[in-house]
């Protein structure tokens, strides 16, 4: 039983570590929202245990950040470390009642992702020079990455045993170690065999283990290498548009949606726990939406336009 504040925080990272099996990034993220909270904790109210934080602690915490000219985003960050904890030893009968739970956060309005249009898409899957090794790595690393919406860490990790090219499918390893089959398009299947069968082979090195992308040195490719070759063939294919993480995973996301897919089955698909997060998309179709009415709607054009 934690006895101390910083007990709290290490049984509870434990408690994330081992029973739901989350990142390494992630762990160190809760330990460094939570130790700032601890240090604040400490130059105020010093209580000496979990059930002696009120709170006013939390709110205090998280007023004074405001005015440290934080993000909207880095405080829901930090508050939601703080409500986590707060649960996890409510769970565990450590304290007796919340801390968090009348406790305001900022308002958060999510950005739409960014994303390509089916033609950019289309242009940007085919500027990989396929007579080349690289090039139908790249080929069929970008077919997938599009045809699966797979994360940038699921793409780099994927080993062969995980890949059925007969079914047309993939097993994947997502966020806490949770398992999905993601389903791959024909043309996706059709660039991994030709990769597989004229590439592949002359990238591998002595050491190189099962890992289907492989760098020159034949080792697994890296992510940062992943958004290398994304920004140099979406520039190749003229597309005048900055670059951002999961730009792929995101435009097939968006792009089921525009064409009829359940946002349960997208949910399932991207491997997303909540479904608020998978919501997200349904802004950017919204927006779509908005655009076509406003520029084809009669009554949303300005005066004098109307034919």
């Amino acid at each position: 039983m934690a006895s101390s504040l910083l007990e709290g925080v290490d049984d509870f990272l434990a408690y994330l570590s081992l029973e739901k099996g989350l990142s390494e990034n992630t762990l160190q993220g809760y330990q460094g929202d939570l130790g700032q909270f601890l240090a604040r904790l400490g130059q105020t109210s010093k209580p000496s245990s979990w059930k002696k934080v009120t709170a006013a602690d939390v709110s205090d915490w998280i007023y004074a950040l405001s005015e440290e000219d934080y993000s909207n985003a880095s405080l829901c960050r930090k508050l939601s470390a703080v409500r986590a904890i707060d649960s996890y030893l409510l769970r565990e009968r450590l304290i007796e009642k919340s801390f968090t739970e009348i406790v305001v956060g900022p308002k958060l309005r999510r950005k739409a992702p960014f994303t390509l249009s089916i033609q950019e898409v289309e242009r940007l899957l085919s500027a990989p020079d396929d007579t080349t090794p690289q090039g139908l790595r790249d080929r069929a690393m970008l077919e997938l990455f599009y045809s699966s919406g797979l994360r940038v860490s699921e793409l780099s990790g994927l080993m062969l045993q995980q890949i059925d090219l007969d079914l047309g499918a993939l097993k994947v390893y997502g966020k806490g170690s949770k398992e999905r089959v993601c389903p791959m398009g024909s043309k996706a299947v059709s660039a991994i065999r030709a990769y597989l069968s004229n590439g592949r082979p002359y990238l591998v090195r002595s050491k190189t283990g099962s890992a289907v992308f492989l760098s020159s040195r034949g080792t697994a490719i890296s992510r940062k290498t992943v958004w290398f070759l994304v920004k140099k063939y979406t520039s190749a294919a003229g597309i005048d548009k900055p670059v951002k993480p999961h730009m792929l995973r995101h435009s097939f996301a968006t792009h089921l949606l525009t064409g009829g897919a359940d946002l349960r089955i997208i949910q399932e698909l991207l491997g997303h726990a909540d479904i608020s997060t998978t919501q997200i998309y349904t802004s950017v179709e919204a927006d779509r939406t908005r655009s076509a009415h406003d520029e084809f709607h009669p009554r949303s054009r300005e005066a004098g336009t109307a034919l």
